[in-house]
């Protein structure tokens, strides 16, 4: 029998009507930020929002999320993809991981190809710090585009 890697995912408050439906594809699918789970068992043990700026929800879900057995969190890829993209993602990833000693996985489902294309029309993600932030959400061509 395999493990099973419990997670949560926490999505930006601007998206608090989100269904979910990209992120929970992705993780079935194994695409995206889920693609480190490929061959493995996961269970999703809690998705919310962060509240709001400036996250007053980050806390208190991280805490509900670890007791449920999260070992990975997630913040979603629509914190990278909105306009703006969150300003406070890094803290969030550093909070939670010194917090609660969990690992957090910046992204879920893959980078739709209309978001890539504008974010790099703007520029928004020209400094080498959104690198690593980004590298798990990437895909190929096509599956970006089945994100759309």
């Amino acid at each position: 029998m395999k493990d099973t890697t419990k997670i949560g995912i926490i999505i930006c408050n601007r998206y608090h009507t989100c269904a979910g439906g990209k992120c929970l594809r992705a993780m079935r699918n194994r695409e995206g930020a889920f693609s480190l789970y490929a061959g493995m068992d996961v269970e999703l043990v809690g998705y919310t929002t962060c509240d709001g700026c400036p996250g007053g929800n980050v806390e208190y879900t991280g805490e509900e999320m670890v007791k449920n057995g999260a070992q990975v969190i997630h913040l979603a890829t629509g914190m990278l993809v909105g306009y703006p993209p969150c300003p406070r993602i890094q803290t969030f990833k550093a909070f939670l991981e010194e917090r609660y000693g969990v690992k957090v996985v910046v992204g879920t489902h893959p980078i739709p190809r209309k978001y890539l294309d504008m974010h790099t029309k703007l520029g928004t993600w020209n400094s080498p710090a959104w690198q690593p932030l980004l590298a798990p959400t990437m895909a190929d061509e096509a599956t970006r585009a089945a994100y759309d």
